[in-house]
């Protein structure tokens, strides 16, 4: 069996927030090593803990979205994601996400994987949730600053997606792969 590796924190010397935003909160930390160096600029991102659903339909299609990411300027295939609200478990903010981005709901849902985005200098936590069974019950209620498309698409398509690089989107493409391997 695997141990957990020995933990060596580093001392936080001094912090101080550099923004405050809705999407954007930086902090500023000087840091002391445990081999004594000190580094005087390290970044930390603060984000809420994100969430997204690995959601297949009762005859087993995958509903997937695509949407334009302004940060690549691309329109790719991905997961249905977003934000977990303050009042909310990372599993309802999950099955709100599915209903909202795409209109279906339902089905037999469990925590599948939780990853880092980038434990360097972000401080938070993506959960995936895979939910089995799901159907169409409502009509997609997005946001203003979404313009989604859903698409039903099968193994092998989601299958087509991954070898051909084409989800650019890390947080999704990791449970994807996982599920391909657990479900060959």
């Amino acid at each position: 069996m695997i141990k957990n590796p020995e933990h060596r924190p580093w001392q936080v010397l001094s912090s101080e927030y550099l923004d405050k935003k809705p999407w954007f909160t930086v902090r500023k930390e000087s840091v002391q090593l445990p081999s004594g160096v000190v580094v005087p600029d390290w970044y930390i991102f603060e984000f809420p803990k994100w969430i997204n659903v690995i959601a297949i339909t009762k005859d087993g299609k995958f509903v997937m979205i695509s949407q334009y990411r302004h940060g690549l300027g691309t329109t790719s295939y991905e997961l249905v994601a977003g934000v977990c609200d303050p009042n909310e478990t990372p599993e309802q903010s999950a099955k709100r996400e599915l209903l909202e981005e795409s209109g279906y709901g339902g089905g037999e849902w469990s925590e599948y994987m939780r990853v880092c985005p980038n434990p360097t200098n972000h401080n938070n936590i993506s959960y995936t949730f895979l939910a089995i069974g799901v159907e169409r019950v409502a009509e997609q209620n997005t946001e203003d600053t979404e313009d989604i498309d859903v698409h039903l698409l099968s193994r092998q398509e989601v299958r087509y997606l991954l070898d051909n690089n084409m989800m650019p989107q890390a947080l999704h493409v990791a449970p994807l792969w996982r599920w391909f391997a657990e479900n060959r």
